[in-house]
């Protein structure tokens, strides 16, 4: 594999400043017990035609100790690193000016705590680029671990043709937050021009495993193993919404379809024989002389077809609730994606502020959102954060689909209240807990006072759909399609004229989206 990138520490100098004094030792470099710059870029070439070089390096980075670097902003306002960068840039122009091939010699200047005093590293390479300036940035590239707290890692510029990401800078370009592959494992990226997708290379090549996830807009780094561990990065092209997926030039792993989860199929019953036609006065059927008479042991049980599931939860506007001293409200989901208290035992947490501002919280950290948004803190499955409908905007922030929610069987025939005070699908009130919601006192109270009555709705489920009559004329009650789609509010619903969800249908309620199963 060659070396993308060459990182190089310098010998010790008295002055970090002093630009003759990195480029080349006094006398002889034959003798010199650590070479210095000039003699590092002669020996590694860009390019070489037998032992000849033909082509040299021209982007270079230097790090000096930190601290250095604060004394001279203080007292010279960083004139020293200018006239550094400007030196060696001089030097390096004259001595390699024939290897240059038109390339403009650019040098960086930055500092690091990790560098001893007096001492200097360098790292130029194939996978080193320093942009003009005014440069526009092509490509911004982020990494996650959760989907949900993204971290950067680095930005690609029009003429930055190869960038290598990895563990840290030492060993690439750039290092990815949580990198979880090693020091020597890499990931290539290839940007051919503007109008070229960009392509990535695993480096070496079965480090791990590279796939896009065209469903989400990012790679799904993997490391081999049932229980390796994985790296989400995104690639985002200035001013566009989603980057291109990579040509055919690409590894194979980086372009193939990401995975679908299989959906539930129902195992097929027995075929019974269909029954007789009964009607009010049905005829004696012959029986066989063969077959005795006997009687019919048989026990029949009615069977819960109907269901109410909980579908979503929609997150509440707490600006409105600011006279209750609301101060926030965080949802949990565990390691099966269902709703808990705020935890450890939370693969993510999503949260409201007064502000009415969302944010994710992972092991990873804390990071505000937007809607629509979607997340996979755990393998094949994903959870979605919806935009709450125009005419419900008002009221919540957003809803938040479970992918497969709690849910309760609803036997027909029978008419009960749902509410903050009643036991009928009492489980699906999952916020119902103290542990929800903050308030400004630093006292904490359950979730379901805020836009739930104690005697919400009535509900009946029927074969035609869930009968909802209204049960406190200050509840909201919303009806939402297959989709999600606002379909209209519910006004009036009385127990002499129910309203109709029909199935498939949602009936959002306070803070919880219901769904009506038949």
């Amino acid at each position: 594999m060659p070396v993308y990138v060459q990182h190089e520490v310098l010998g010790k100098v008295q002055d970090v400043f002093n630009a003759d004094a990195l480029w080349q030792a006094p006398g002889l470099s034959l003798f010199a017990r650590r070479p210095l710059l000039r003699d590092l870029l002669e020996r590694s070439p860009r390019e070489q035609r037998g032992r000849a070089a033909t082509r040299c390096f021209s982007h270079v980075t230097l790090m000096l100790p930190q601290e250095e670097l604060d004394d001279d902003r203080h007292l010279t306002r960083g004139a020293r690193v200018r006239d550094l960068a400007q030196s060696l840039a001089a030097l390096h122009q004259k001595d390699f000016g024939d290897l240059l091939g038109g390339d403009e010699v650019r040098y960086h200047v930055v500092g690091s705590d990790d560098i001893e005093p007096g001492e200097v590293k360098v790292k130029f390479g194939h996978a080193v680029y320093l942009p003009a300036p005014g440069e526009q940035v092509q490509y911004t590239v982020t990494a996650s671990r959760d989907s949900a707290i993204w971290q950067p890692v680095c930005a690609i510029y029009p003429n930055q043709r190869l960038t290598l990401v990895g563990l840290d800078a030492s060993s690439a370009t750039f290092g990815a937050p949580g990198w979880p592959f090693g020091l020597d494992a890499g990931l290539l990226l290839v940007n051919d021009g503007p109008d070229a997708p960009l392509e990535l290379q695993v480096r070496p090549k079965d480090s791990f495993e590279c796939r896009f996830d065209a469903a989400n807009g990012y790679y799904v780094l993997r490391g081999k193993g049932a229980s390796a561990q994985r790296l989400l990065l995104k690639i985002e092209r200035s001013g566009a919404a989603r980057m291109p997926v990579a040509t055919a030039s690409a590894p194979a792993a980086a372009r193939s379809a990401p995975p679908q989860r299989s959906p539930a199929v129902w195992k097929a019953r027995s075929v019974t024989p269909p029954a007789p036609d009964m009607t009010a006065m049905p005829l004696a059927a012959p029986q066989p002389a063969t077959i005795p008479a006997t009687e019919a042991d048989a026990t029949f049980a009615p069977v819960a077809r109907h269901r109410i599931t909980l579908a979503a939860l929609a997150l509440p506007r707490l600006s409105r609730y600011r006279d209750t001293g609301a101060q926030a409200l965080e949802v949990g989901l565990n390691g099966q994606l269902l709703p808990s208290a705020p935890g450890k035992d939370n693969v993510i947490r999503f949260a409201v502020d007064e502000a009415d501002e969302l944010h994710a919280i992972t092991p990873a950290g804390r990071q505000r959102i937007t809607v629509p948004s979607q997340f996979a803190p755990i393998e094949n499955a994903s959870v979605r954060l919806l935009a709450a409908p125009a005419q419900l905007a008002d009221r919540y922030s957003a809803l938040l689909v479970l992918p497969e929610g709690p849910s309760e069987a609803a036997l027909p025939g029978t008419r009960l209240v749902f509410g903050r005070g009643m036991p009928a699908l009492n489980a699906l009130r999952v916020l119902d807990t103290p542990a929800y919601l903050r308030q400004g006192d630093g006292s904490a109270a359950s979730a379901d006072r805020l836009g739930l009555s104690r005697n919400a709705f009535s509900w009946e489920a029927t074969s035609d759909g869930l009968r909802v009559a209204r049960q406190s004329e200050t509840q909201a009650l919303y009806h939402l399609d297959e989709q999600l789609v606002l379909v209209a509010q519910i006004e009036r619903a009385t127990d002499d004229a129910p309203y109709l969800i029909p199935p498939g249908h949602h009936l959002v309620a306070g803070h919880y989206v219901l769904r009506f199963d038949a």
